[in-house]
């Protein structure tokens, strides 16, 4: 893949009139966005179809996570959308992720549309190992990480959603044609805000991510094509 096909800049914005003003600003230099709850909640489907009628690649990112029945009948109605990727909390268990893989791949067919792409949200990257000892866990965040990536395979899904530190023993675990999403990338210099396991763009490739979610160090820059543009700059120096 391309370094634009690899590079999902995250619309974290609460209005529609704000998302369309920044993918104006971004033109053809961003192929992949992500629409998160803040845009889904604020914007709903209208978010998706401005996308679309754009040539835009589309992440819905709203990380399912209820009982297996209940998250099969989400995932068919958010496969109708016609987005390229979306995703559940793997913490949901097998038979909750196995029942919306299938239940993906029956509506795609049955709407005779390509399958979306649906991946796991392993560990949230904003969790530290204070926070991660505060629930009780007895694996470290990189064992369960690990853990609940080999799990998601197992179920048929297509990837996760991981830090990049943990990227390189789930490249090791899973595959090659695993896709490993990766949020806490931070180029050189930015600030950290809320992530807490964080790596730069070049960093999260070289340990094995296959795509790269970038939110505030491009949204909230003065020039968000200019940060766009080093950004991708530096995913194709590798």
């Amino acid at each position: 893949m391309q370094a634009d096909e690899r590079l999902i800049v995250a619309l974290d914005v609460p209005t529609l009139d704000r998302m369309t003003e920044l993918v104006g600003r971004l033109g053809e230099a961003v192929k992949y966005y992500k629409i998160g709850m803040e845009l889904f909640y604020g914007a709903g489907p209208e978010a998706i179809r401005f996308l679309r009628g754009q040539g835009k690649e589309i992440f819905l990112d709203l990380k399912l996570h209820d009982i297996p029945n209940t998250v099969a009948q989400s995932a068919k109605v958010l496969t109708a959308l016609g987005v390229s990727m979306f995703n559940l909390h793997a913490s949901g268990g097998l038979s909750m992720m196995t029942a919306a893989a299938k239940a993906t791949a029956e509506a795609a067919e049955t709407l005779q549309i390509s399958r979306p792409k649906l991946i796991a949200v392993t560990i949230l990257t904003s969790m530290d190992s204070a926070a991660w000892q505060e629930l009780g866990y007895t694996m470290t965040i990189v064992q369960q990480v690990v853990h609940l990536a080999k799990l998601a395979r197992q179920a048929g899904l297509d990837g996760v959603v991981a830090s990049p530190q943990e990227a390189p023993l789930i490249r090791k675990e899973c595959g090659a044609d695993f896709l490993i999403v990766t949020p806490g990338v931070r180029p050189e210099g930015s600030v950290v805000n809320d992530q807490s396991r964080v790596t730069t763009p070049s960093g999260a490739l070289q340990a094995g991510a296959s795509h790269l979610v970038i939110g505030r160090p491009i949204t909230a820059a003065n020039d968000p094509l200019m940060a766009t543009t080093a950004i991708l700059r530096e995913m194709e120096g590798l």
